[in-house]
């Protein structure tokens, strides 16, 4: 058994900012982390030449400790204006769609202009999400976008899901906004983030490096079991660490599981607990023949994927010379498709709408995220509360999206791991 002042559990951005934060106090931390290198979901992979991140990742960050750092280990960074479109029954529209409607049928622009008309001017009480887009966008609007994108992206029913999340992420435009988008194409930007960031090298992994450089990590260690009254951790291949104080990045469901005698009402809140896993799909093109935006949604329910993304617009680093690659994400359970599925349902439905072409793939990669995003459902405040206070009570420190169980962004989970 080994002696250590401080475990990190998990070496994801929030992991590697609490060793970062620690090592600049003078302690040395050390991290266990499953897989066999850095990042978590900020990590990312190669294969002949093409790199892709594990999900989309730009930087939007204004808090000048995470850009320092960013910076620091990327100096040559790529910024991009965003430019976000949608898909809706094949149709391109500037993103967000509800005040970018120019390319839609007249009689349908009407139907979602008379129904924003439509609307309650006032409203007591919103009980879900889907009361809340309703009111903000009426109900053709609501039924036919954001209604469709839910089941996609957060595998649940809009009337299923609380409000607190939303947040600036979604545009509520004014009723003049949304009647002169249908008459012109030519409308501002109002993506809620004005510019984004990009490592001109290494992919969004290369944003990490000043935090991992003096990281003291044991990889392919899976945690099995915690004492937290010897205070010992126990992982995968039965080597154990003593430690004074612990810092868990790691989803709240599987550190519950690494803890005995739980209380039943603990596991029976950790139960509740719901997150989305995700599968992304990644496409080699042996051709720079791509859709110009660096991301963009898919309202159509034949198409499994919610978004795609294409790392060699974010970084040409991310493709060999002449060719580009997207990436697509299918929001759902393990084996809910086969791989077959997925490809049909993702990178041929890009093959029949002649947004690619098929002899220009050079290869698809499948690869799948159990923990993806925290899912807003009704008891999540509860009981997040309940499991978070019994690992508190134990002398465990939660840090990063999973350890907080909210919905951070890259930027927010780094400060979570900084802050400690």
């Amino acid at each position: 058994m080994t002696n250590y002042q401080t475990i990190i559990l998990g070496a994801g951005i929030s992991g590697l900012g609490a060793g970062y934060s620690l090592r600049k106090k003078g302690e040395n931390p050390i991290i266990l982390e499953k897989d066999q290198d850095y990042g978590g979901l900020c990590g990312s992979f190669e294969i002949n030449g093409f790199r892709f991140d594990r999900f989309v990742h730009l930087s939007f960050a204004k808090d000048e400790r995470v850009n320092a750092i960013f910076r620091t280990s990327s100096p040559e960074i790529i910024t991009h204006i965003p430019n976000p479109y949608n898909i809706y029954k094949g149709i391109w529209i500037k993103h967000p769609a509800q005040n970018n409607l120019y390319p839609l049928a007249e009689n349908e622009k009407k139907k979602i202009v008379d129904d924003f008309l439509a609307r309650p001017q006032k409203i007591e009480k919103v009980d879900n999400y889907e009361q809340w887009l309703r009111f903000q966008f009426g109900n053709y609007f609501a039924e036919h976008f954001p209604l469709v994108y839910t089941k996609k992206y957060w595998m649940k029913e809009a009337k299923d899901l609380r409000t607190e999340w939303v947040g600036n992420r979604i545009y509520q435009p004014s009723v003049d906004e949304v009647i002169e988008g249908c008459k012109t194409a030519e409308t501002p930007v109002t993506y809620y983030a004005k510019e984004m960031r990009y490592p001109s090298k290494g992919g969004f992994k290369g944003y990490l490096k000043e935090l991992a450089k003096e990281a003291d990590i044991k990889y392919n260690s899976t945690v099995t079991k915690i004492d937290t009254v010897k205070k010992i951790v126990t992982v995968n291949n039965n080597t154990t660490y003593y430690y004074q104080r612990l810092i868990s990045s790691i989803p709240l469901p599987e550190i519950i599981k690494c803890l005995d005698q739980v209380p039943s009402q603990v596991v029976d809140a950790c139960n509740q607990l719901e997150c989305t896993s995700g599968y992304h799909i990644s496409i080699a093109l042996k051709t720079k023949n791509i859709p110009p935006y660096l991301w963009w949604y898919i309202y159509d329910e034949d198409i499994l994927a919610a978004r795609v993304y294409s790392p060699s617009l974010k970084s040409p680093d991310n493709a060999p010379e002449g060719c580009s690659s997207l990436q697509m994400e299918v929001y759902c359970k393990e084996n809910d498709y086969t791989e077959q599925d997925l490809l049909n349902g993702t990178v041929g439905k890009l093959i029949e709408l002649g947004i690619i072409d098929k002899e220009d793939i050079l290869f698809t990669h499948v690869g799948f995220e159990k923990y993806a995003n925290v899912i807003f459902s009704e008891p999540i405040y509860e009981s997040r509360k309940i499991v978070q206070d019994y690992l508190k009570s134990c002398n465990i420190e939660l840090i990063g999206r999973f350890g907080e169980w909210d919905y951070l962004w890259t930027d927010q989970s780094l400060l979570s791991g900084l802050n400690v």
